[in-house]
């Protein structure tokens, strides 16, 4: 049986999570804004939630329909099979959202589709009420242009909780967008890798994951491991063929650089948390001391913004001194998320393509300069 199922996507990241969903090989691929939708097996959804780099979460997708009135929206809610999916005992709380839709109240709807889902699973079962302490089916109703997309969380906390971060410093970057950048950098594993920036740890923990072909929710735990449907036989074999395609005994050049020293001992601990302390190399060190003798890699990084008023000209001038080292390393190339508008400005050189993304709620642009290819590639 296939099922329908979702990967959501922080805007701007769709296409990125639709590649990743083509390399795991699945095909005919439905992209939308916050959402790439396919069809797999009950295993998929195992797979899925063990393997996404850059999706938010993987849901269940039930039914789509027209909703307009309440009415249309209680009886199309009606319509699925409940208890065929829902264990009596199951907890089914209902999150909603619309947009642009006529039956814009959230907690209405919400209020509305619970009914409905209780009338369906009365009429088979006959209970009364239910005491919901079983396993936990979040049940999303979500509104857009007056049609609900009715599905159900397998996630659990988002898949940016690895596992690994049990700190962070100052506005840490979410572990989907830094593993993103290491996509669309195209960063294999091949060549050195460097942040200069590192902060916790995140981006070079993340591209360690992606050299070392380890699935990023291997050290977590996730809502649907507890559904009759999937069991823990499923969970078992698809967890254990995640491991046997781990390959940490390659060779890896992966540096994280700052200049403080609790970001570097945090972002030691928690690539010994990722399993990853003895491929990245992690040190105290300040942008203008930035240097290496290969002839190729990545610069990958995530420098201040100056979102306060008073840190703006320091983010200007630091912004001024990557120009100056990033120049010494003409044969590297070099990606850099900022939010500043005017950073080519400052940094000296106009990318080579730039793509818009979100940081949060926060507008940031991923510029990217590319430099020679190493013989042979």
């Amino acid at each position: 049986m296939d099922f329908d199922i979702m990967a959501t996507a922080t805007f701007g990241l769709e296409a990125v999570v639709a590649q990743e969903l083509r390399e795991m090989g699945y095909n005919n691929l439905k992209t939308d804004h916050g959402k790439v939708e396919f069809k797999g097996k009950l295993k998929d959804f195992c797979n899925a939630n063990l393997w996404l780099r850059t999706a938010d979460r993987v849901r269940w997708k039930l039914a789509e329909f027209e909703a307009k009135t309440f009415d249309q929206l209680f009886d199309g809610i009606k319509e699925i099979p409940w208890p065929d999916i829902l264990p009596v005992n199951a907890a089914f709380p209902v999150e909603g959202k619309s947009v642009k839709s006529q039956l814009f109240s959230v907690p209405a709807c919400q209020s509305v589709s619970k009914k409905a889902v209780v009338e369906r699973m009365k009429q088979k079962t006959g209970i009364r009420e239910f005491e919901e302490t079983g396993p936990l089916y979040k049940i999303e109703v979500a509104l857009l242009k007056d049609i609900a997309t009715i599905s159900i969380d397998t996630t659990g906390p988002g898949l940016h909780k690895r596992g690994y971060r049990e700190g962070g410093s100052t506005a840490p970057l979410k572990e989907t967008l830094a593993a993103a950048l290491i996509l669309l950098a195209r960063w294999k594993g091949d060549i050195p890798f460097v942040d200069p920036f590192c902060g916790s740890g995140t981006i070079p923990i993340e591209a360690g994951l992606i050299g070392t072909r380890t699935a990023p929710g291997l050290n977590r735990d996730f809502v649907s491991e507890k559904w009759p449907q999937l069991g823990k036989k499923l969970w078992k074999e698809a967890r254990e063929e995640a491991f046997s395609q781990q390959k940490k005994e390659e060779e890896f050049y992966i540096m994280g650089y700052d200049n403080n020293f609790k970001s570097i001992r945090l972002a030691r601990q928690n690539s010994a948390r990722a399993g990853l302390e003895k491929i990245i190399h992690f040190q105290d060190q300040d942008i203008d001391s930035l240097n290496s003798r290969k002839k190729y890699g990545k610069i990958i990084c995530n420098p201040p913004y100056g979102e306060r008023l008073n840190e703006v000209k320091a983010a200007e001038d630091l912004y001024q001194r990557m120009g100056k080292v990033f120049k010494r390393l003409d044969t590297w190339s070099y990606y850099v998320l900022t939010a500043h508008p005017g950073f080519e400005r400052f940094f000296g050189k106009k990318a080579n393509k730039k793509r818009k993304l979100f940081n949060g709620n926060i507008r940031v642009d991923y510029y990217q300069y590319f430099g020679p290819s190493p013989p042979g590639k």
